[in-house]
């Protein structure tokens, strides 16, 4: 009877799995986690910037983005009837059709608003007695035979334009229509009507037959041209006066386009096609700038003549708007490309510490196999298969899940960098594995003990990758970190660089305090010092790679926690720039003053803690400057806020030039020192703008006498010009003399960064424009008592400005991606220091149970534990507070926030926002990582302590 071996013998995979189902549990899970952030990653930064993309061009403003096609009339050399077809709807809409097919991709049109038809490009004068005329100057309309005005607007009174007739151009009547907006400026009733001249002076009259009121006044329809919703009062600038007019629009029948061919306002036919932006991704910017600028001046254009006509021209600012759009991504790329970075090298070498730690335990079993004649290709094959049933299905599962929660991007990125965790995972433990095995051997040495010293392979492969990590690090520095264009690989290497760096020097360095505190330590009574000083330098859990992981996950955890700050403290110092305290109250114009019984009032309202007046006057001339350096330098000037001698240096000399004008800024010195010091604004010297002398205030409409001489706080550019010297200076505020005192950077409620600060009891005219508040006043009552004293002031908050820096799709994609790469990075470090103390945790519990039969207590044992385990965390908390502060001091010159902070929003401050470390997301992550280390040290000790010891050292085992 034959017997069939190869039936009795168990799969290999199977029997693996069922035999640790646990390790090959948690294996699965690392490995989806990381596969999940690897392929969430890529598709996050494409949904972001796709979103970022469709918003700035559905926020833009509907002239900028509107792609409009326009040619001239008709020429004078064609027939009459054939003109007046070219002017009429249904040649009209052919053409159009043929547009928006003629678009190339990715440009798409927004059917639903598209626009075509007649207009004037040139105002007509309308000298009707009726229409208003604000400065004896008539109004200029402007014509318009548009299609679509019953779909995209609603009859308010009267009836719709129509063409009871055919219109040619030789017609002298046509029907019209106004929107609400331009019958209550221009005084516009149904009934009336307006004489337009043609080219030969004979009147074409529009009678308005109805009121019409947008559907959508923002959308394209309406906002491509303002002036077809809401009339405007421009200045004249063809008068030598300066008179301001009205000019709207008059909104024609749709087929009354050829009556305007007879005028001569210079009609052209144009169609306006809206983009629709829904389509579009963010990697399609590249092509879709591409696309614009053919359509203005390349192949495209001429494609668009061959439908529109040889004399068609395209206009657009959506260009634009993806060129703004494109830098801003540009900008936030790079801040990202660290953050990656950082974290992937963190995944990457968890993954590895985690193939190290199975490796680890698998050794024996896997060095009785090769013993026994087992080659290294077929124990490697196996582990690999092994490896690779558990691995390939959580990479792929992860990837669907990225797929799942970031619905938007592009696929491929993601499963590649799913694929690459796989791929690092089989082809990592297996390799590990088996280089470890390639002699025989027959039972491993005690794991406690240093068996060797490093190998001079090792130690010239170290020294190797130091070499080349401070030369990179040095050629950064050297370079700066301001690359070109697009995403410098050196520069997001940085973290990765420094932490490579800190710890090969500190891997070999540690032991040597360490060694150096056991010689005193032995002398005190009592083992348990010297055990775990002796254990701490000597332990396998200090080896590069944990370490590497650690120092890696800190500097990331501190460079992402810094530029969510940064971002904040922005935002508020931007806030603070522009309305210069906690709420502001200004007059509608620079030169209203406020009434004292308005200060009064504000003064004593709940919430209010402090009040200082300000009379700010814009725009006065500053003297020549003088020759030399000049500037208020040396000990005069200095009061430790960018005073004295930085007026003197070069900068300030360089830019005495550009300061013509300043801002004179009148204020009381002790109100705006305790402003300046609530707000957090530059210490302001109060005391030298004290008001003695020729100095002294003067009586209310008193004038002052000639050559007196006022000290000033000037700006560093304007102490520059003015010198040391008295100077003479003409304001509305009086005629004097000023001298610089001293210089600060900044002041409050000025934007100009050239100012001069004076004491206003010295002023002929001290009457505060301005009104700054401090503390937390309630708006509404605010805002009650400024309304009692007239409409012409306005109030202003310093929250409701913050609230302004609202994020958009981009910048809030960006800060979801470090707010998640702080936490992957402390997950990741946690789980670093957990995996290092679990590579250890089978001789811990052999020393322990040893040290127990030779009478070592339970405390006594928790205390060896923590002891040992204090000095790596250390090293690890140290190492990381160094990596990251190093990180953020070498990419913070290169580094500006206000893409990530201030970008897209009006008015605000765009001046560089530089990156500066955060206390707590350096100390922080590095505390947490001792106390880990602590807690788990602890609890290895308090589950030892419930076994015997028999359990731990068992007959025949070679530990």
């Amino acid at each position: 009877m034959r017997h069939n071996d190869r039936a009795a013998s168990a799969p290999w995979i199977r029997t693996r799995l069922r035999t640790a189902p646990g390790a090959a549990t948690a294996l699965a899970v690392l490995v989806l986690v990381t596969a999940f952030l690897a392929a969430a990653f890529p598709r996050a930064v494409d949904a972001y910037e796709t979103k970022g993309l469709r918003h700035d061009i559905l926020t833009a403003d509907a002239g900028r983005s509107t792609l409009e096609v326009a040619r001239p009339q008709p020429g004078l050399e064609l027939p009459q009837a054939q003109r007046d077809a070219e002017a009429r709807s249904p040649e009209l809409a052919r053409i159009g059709a043929g547009l928006l097919k003629a678009l190339p991709a990715p440009l798409r049109a927004d059917t639903s608003s598209v626009a075509y038809g007649v207009r004037t490009s040139k105002p007509a004068v309308a000298n009707e007695p009726w229409l208003p005329r604000p400065e004896a100057v008539p109004p200029q309309l402007s014509y318009v035979a548009q299609s679509g005005l019953k779909e995209h607007a609603t009859l308010a009174s009267g009836a719709w334009p129509t063409t009871p007739r055919e219109v040619t151009s030789d017609s002298r009547a046509v029907q019209g229509a106004v929107t609400e907006e331009t019958a209550a400026e221009l005084k516009v009733k149904v009934g009336a009507t307006i004489a337009l001249l043609t080219a030969a002076q004979e009147p074409i009259t529009v009678t308005i037959t109805g009121i019409v009121a947008p559907r959508d006044p923002r959308g394209s329809y309406w906002s491509a041209d303002p002036l077809l919703r809401t009339p405007s009062l421009v200045l004249d600038t063809a008068s030598p006066f300066p008179v301001h007019y009205w000019t709207g629009t008059v909104l024609l029948a749709e087929d009354s386009g050829p009556a305007l061919l007879s005028t001569a306002a210079e009609p052209v036919l144009f169609w306006r096609i809206p983009p629709d932006p829904t389509a579009l991704t963010g990697p399609d910017d590249a092509r879709l700038t591409s696309v614009i600028a053919s359509l203005e001046s390349g192949p495209g254009l001429l494609k668009v003549r061959e439908t529109a006509g040889d004399t068609a021209v395209f206009a657009t600012g959506l260009g634009h708007i993806v060129e703004a759009n494109a830098r801003m991504r540009d900008a936030i790329s790079p801040v990202i490309a660290v953050a990656a970075l950082g974290i992937g090298s963190v995944a990457a070498v968890v993954l590895l510490m985690t193939g190290a730690l199975i490796a680890g335990r698998r050794k024996a079993e896997l060095a009785l196999m090769r013993s026994r004649g087992g080659s290294l290709r077929g124990i490697g094959g196996r582990l690999l298969a092994e490896t690779a049933v558990t691995v390939l299905p959580a990479s792929a599962l992860g990837l669907l899940l990225a797929t799942l929660a970031v619905g938007e991007g592009r696929f491929w990125p993601g499963a590649l960098a799913a694929a690459g965790v796989g791929l690092l995972v089989c082809v990592a433990l297996p390799l590990r594995t088996t280089l470890q095995h390639i002699r025989p051997t027959l039972h491993g040495a005690r794991e406690d003990m240093v068996s060797a010293r490093p190998s001079r392979r090792r130690t010239v492969a170290e020294l190797t990758l130091l070499v080349l990590a401070v030369g990179a690090v040095t050629a950064l520095r050297r370079r700066g970190t301001s690359a070109g264009g697009g995403t410098d690989l050196l520069v997001s290497g940085a973290p990765v660089l420094v932490a490579l760096i800190a710890a090969l020097v500190l891997v070999r360095l540690y032991p040597l305090p360490l060694r150096l505190a056991t010689r005193p330590v032995a002398r005190l009574r009592g083992a348990i010092g010297f055990l775990s000083l002796a254990r701490a330098g000597r332990s396998s859990a200090g080896g590069a790679l944990p370490l590497l992981a650690l120092l890696l996950a800190l500097a990331t955890a501190a460079f992402g926690g810094s530029v969510i700050a940064g971002i904040g403290d922005a935002r508020d110092d931007a806030a603070l720039a522009s309305v210069g305290a906690d709420a502001r109250i200004s007059g509608a114009s620079e030169r209203a003053t406020l009434p004292d019984e308005l200060v009064r009032t504000v003064r004593d309202l709940d919430g209010v803690r402090g009040a200082a007046p300000v009379r700010i006057e814009y725009s006065v001339n500053m003297p020549e400057a003088v020759a030399g350096d000049g500037g208020a330098s040396g000990g005069d000037a200095g009061t430790g806020t960018s005073t004295g001698s930085g007026s003197g240096s070069g900068s300030a000399s360089a830019s005495a030039d550009d300061a013509k004008v300043a801002a004179l800024v009148g204020i009381d010195p002790a109100s705006y020192a305790e402003l300046a010091r609530v707000t957090g604004l530059p210490a302001f010297p109060a005391t030298r703008l004290k008001a003695t002398g020729s100095s002294a205030p003067l009586p209310e409409g008193a004038k002052a006498a000639p050559g007196r001489v006022l000290p000033a706080i000037a700006s560093p550019a304007v102490a520059a010009r003015l010198g040391k010297e008295p100077r003479a200076i003409e304001t509305l505020s009086g005629d004097f003399e000023v001298q610089v005192v001293g210089t600060v950077s900044r002041v409050a409620s000025v934007s100009p960064t050239d100012f001069l600060v004076v004491n206003s009891a010295a002023l002929e005219q001290k009457a505060p424009t301005t009104l700054l508040l401090t503390g937390a006043p309630d708006a509404g009552k605010l805002r009650a008592a400024v309304a009692g004293s007239g409409k012409e002031y306005a109030v202003q908050l310093r929250s409701e400005e913050r609230a302004r820096y609202v994020n958009t799709p981009m910048q809030a994609g960006a800060e979801r991606i470090y707010l998640a790469a702080v936490a992957a990075g402390a997950g990741y470090a946690l789980l670093a220091v957990l995996l290092s103390l679990l590579q250890t945790a089978p001789e811990r519990k052999t020393l322990l149970a040893r040290l127990r039969t030779m009478g070592l207590t339970t405390g006594q044992g928790r205390k060896l534990l923590a002891f040992e385990a204090t000095p790596q965390a250390l090293l690890a908390a140290g190492g990381g507070l160094f990596t990251g502060w190093a990180t953020i001091a070498l990419l913070s010159p290169g580094i500006d926030l206000v893409p990530l902070a201030l970008a897209g929003v009006a008015g605000s401050d765009t001046s560089p926002v530089l990156l500066r470390t955060d206390l707590w997301s350096l100390v922080l992550p590095a505390a947490g990582v001792v106390a880990l280390a602590a807690a788990v040290a602890g609890v290895q000790a308090w589950w030892a302590s419930r076994r015997g010891s028999i359990t731990e050292l068992r007959a025949g085992d070679s530990r």
